[in-house]
Formats: structure tokens, C-alpha cells, sequence
């Protein structure tokens, strides 16, 4: 099995920013658009289809998230294709047809090229995975609404409603689909204040411990 890493974080905790910086120091894909357009590719459904019921949504800005995802993937490599069933028709329960792909897309991430996953609450869907590392980004309240106006470039009025809608929907997904809290210690190895540490010392920390994590196995 590949060396996964899996990454939950709050809004304005930096997961978009640390993800793709471990990847490229553990030299693996980061995964984040790639995901939702693997499933919609699999489900030969629009996009816009795929992210309304996607964890990493930004309420009021699906449409646009989603034909970005569609540009930032194109250079990946397929991850398969859905039953012809669940392609022809998604039935009358299409939040957990969507569901079951992202699942699929994710445990053959993990068997084939690994890489660092960022949402889709990977690291319950692979808990099982001895291959996989789980990490939680997180910080106080305002720490991250201060950390989010220098991230996104927005105003604090942005970033305070754009944390609590982000990451009600965030928190909601998970506990829809798992029956889980998304914040719970329990379901990560590593739990980090990036808003603390800052995102250099975040880094090396993941780095190191996926580094160990596959040593360990080894």
C-alpha cells in the first residue's frame, strides 16, 4: 500500500496551504479537486452535481469551486470508473451514490499512488489503512478568522461568516454520512494548533511523522 496522508482542518486553519507542502516534501500528489472531479467523471455527472453533497464545498461558491476543480485536475490520472448501474441512473438516494465513489476514489488513492487528501473525511473512511497517516488542523476561533483574512485576502466580516458556514458544512458532512464529530482527537494520530505553530512547523512535524509512520511499517 502507498503512503497516505489524510487532512482535516477548520476554516482558516491552513490545510489548503499545508497540503500541498507535504506532498511536495513527500514527493505524493495533493489531492483536493482531483477528487470531486474523479467522482464525477465516474458518475459521468456534472460537476455541479458532485459539489453539492462534496465535504470541501464553500456555501455560495459551488459553481465556481467546481470549474475550478475541473481545470486544477486535468493533468491527473483517472481513478476508474463507477458500476454501469450507479452511472445510468443515481436512483433516489444520490447523496449516497456520491458517497460510495469518493469512497471508492479514495481507498484506490490509498492502494495504488497514495498522496495527501485534504477533506472528504478521509481519515474515518481509511482509519483501517496501516499505510495511512491522519492529521487535524485546527486553532481558536479567532486565531483562524485572523489567519483566514491574510489566506483568502478577505475582510473579517468575510472571514467570521465564512468560518462558521464552513465549517458547519464541514462538521455536518461527517456527521451525516459517518456518525461522527470531525473534531474528535480519537480519529486522527496528530493533532496540530496550526494557528500556533504556523505552517512551516506544521509542515516538518506531518514530514517527520509520515516519515516515521512508514519506517515504522517498514
Amino acid at each position: 500500500m502507498a503512503l497516505v496522508v489524510t487532512l482535516s482542518a477548520s476554516f482558516g486553519a491552513g490545510g489548503s496551504i499545508v497540503g500541498p507542502r507535504v506532498a511536495e516534501q513527500l514527493e505524493l500528489p495533493f489531492l483536493d479537486r482531483a477528487i470531486p472531479v474523479a467522482v464525477a467523471d465516474a458518475l459521468a455527472v456534472p460537476m455541479t452535481d458532485v459539489m453539492a453533497y462534496d465535504e470541501r464545498r464553500t456555501p455560495g461558491l459551488g459553481r465556481l469551486l467546481a470549474n475550478l476543480a475541473r481545470a486544477a485536475a486535468a493533468p491527473d490520472t483517472a481513478f476508474g470508473s463507477a458500476p454501469t448501474a450507479a452511472r445510468a441512473s443515481l436512483g433516489d438516494q444520490p447523496e449516497q451514490v456520491f458517497r460510495d465513489q469518493t469512497e471508492r476514489v479514495l481507498r484506490q488513492i490509498a492502494d495504488e499512488q497514495g498522496g495527501v487528501i485534504l477533506g472528504r473525511a478521509a481519515a474515518i473512511v481509511l482509519r483501517d489503512r496501516p499505510s495511512a497517516l491522519h492529521v487535524r488542523l485546527d486553532g481558536p476561533t479567532e486565531a483562524r478568522i485572523q489567519r483566514a483574512t491574510t489566506y483568502e485576502s478577505i475582510d473579517e466580516g468575510q472571514a467570521r461568516k465564512l468560518l462558521v458556514d464552513t465549517d458547519r458544512a464541514r462538521e455536518a458532512y461527517v456527521k451525516h454520512f459517518y456518525r461522527c464529530d470531525a473534531r474528535d482527537a480519537r480519529h486522527y494520530h496528530l493533532v496540530l494548533d496550526s494557528t500556533a505553530l504556523g505552517v512551516d512547523a506544521c509542515v516538518d512535524l506531518i514530514v517527520t511523522a509520515a516519515r516515521s509512520r512508514t519506517a515504522t511499517r517498514t
